[in-house]
């Protein structure tokens, strides 16, 4: 996911994205741990991810916060 394209998302949506993400990094946590891994790359992905929308969140909610 690109950070463009995090931008463009409502806070609702951040919201959503980003339980999405957790969830699926804690299926790949389980699949390590069992062996079952076939992607290696993908943590690292999700975790950068993760990171994009926090920082867009805590962006937004500055900005929100600036203007009231």
């Amino acid at each position: 996911m690109k950070a463009e394209d995090v931008r463009a998302l409502s806070p609702d949506q951040l919201a959503d994205e980003l339980l999405k993400l957790k969830k699926e990094q804690f299926n790949l946590r389980f699949q390590k741990a069992t062996g079952q891994m076939e992607n290696t790359a993908r943590t690292k992905e999700i975790r950068r991810d993760i990171a994009r929308i926090k920082t867009v969140q805590s962006a937004k909610s500055a900005a929100a916060a600036i203007v009231k």
